[in-house]
């Protein structure tokens, strides 16, 4: 069952990041390396610390993991944030960066929202049921395909993956009717509309996934790691993320990853 206050708790948070995000935007703002080589801007920041406050505010007794300000987590329910994933996308300009927001229950996510704070597109999860909200229409539900070959696959970029992850990637790759590179977290809200098959990612967080799984789930589709692993908060893991909005290729595309097929 979600926690009361927990569905307001995160409009509320996604409003806070809206705000925050908004007069950066496009804005010419500058961006440090982070120990991982990856951007972060005085806007990531100023987002998260609005969203832990607005969360703070109306869930007090829940704890917070968040990408820029660590790990606060407490007991049962756990807030995993991300306050601009696609740090990239944002500072050249591109409106395919998100704001992630994932409730875990015991470690496992079950309330999920994703927004777009420049398009007003966004997608919340719980309990099962899914709604989108956005100017350009779409329907939430992921779509079937009879085939791998039939599937359209996506991936952040080719620069999280180790090497063998890369050429297992390629295997997936060759196998699916197309691949697109970019998008982020955006990916997994267009893959709950039908209009992405297959995500393949490395180098993953919880940050980067807790918000989409229970999306997922709701549109139909469903996620693991390329082992098949369920994604659970502390369990064991090696950043990789496999999404598929037909579950019914999940096996093909799981022995093609692994390579069980060469």
């Amino acid at each position: 069952m979600i926690p009361e206050g927990a569905i307001e708790a995160a409009k509320a948070a996604a409003e806070a990041a809206r705000a925050a995000i908004r007069p950066y935007f496009r804005a010419g703002v500058g961006a440090d390396d982070k120990a991982d080589a990856s951007p972060v801007t005085a806007a990531d920041r100023a987002a998260e610390t609005a969203m832990r406050a607005a969360l703070a505010r109306h869930t007090p007794g829940f704890g917070v993991i968040g990408e820029e300000f660590g790990d606060d987590r407490r007991g049962r329910f756990n807030w995993v944030i991300d306050p601009i994933d696609g740090t990239r996308e944002f500072i050249t300009g591109r409106a395919s960066f998100v704001t992630l927001i994932g409730l875990v229950e015991d470690g496992v996510p079950v309330l999920g929202l994703i927004d777009q704070p420049m398009t007003g597109e966004r997608w919340l999860a719980a309990g099962g049921q899914i709604e989108f909200h956005g100017p350009f229409g779409g329907v939430p539900g992921c779509r079937r395909r009879a085939a791998l070959g039939e599937a359209e696959l996506s991936c952040t970029g080719p620069e999280w993956f180790a090497p063998a992850q890369r050429v297992a990637f390629d295997r997936l790759g060759r196998a699916c009717r197309r691949v697109s590179w970019g998008d982020n977290a955006y990916a997994a809200g267009l893959l709950a509309l039908g209009a992405i098959d297959i995500i393949a990612e490395a180098g993953h967080k919880p940050w980067d996934w807790a918000a989409s799984v229970p999306i997922v789930e709701a549109a139909g589709g469903t996620m693991c790691d390329w082992s098949g692993r369920a994604l659970r908060l502390d369990a064991e893991t090696d950043g990789t993320v496999l999404i598929l909005g037909d579950p019914s290729l999940r096996d093909e595309a799981l022995a093609i990853l692994r390579g069980d097929s060469c």
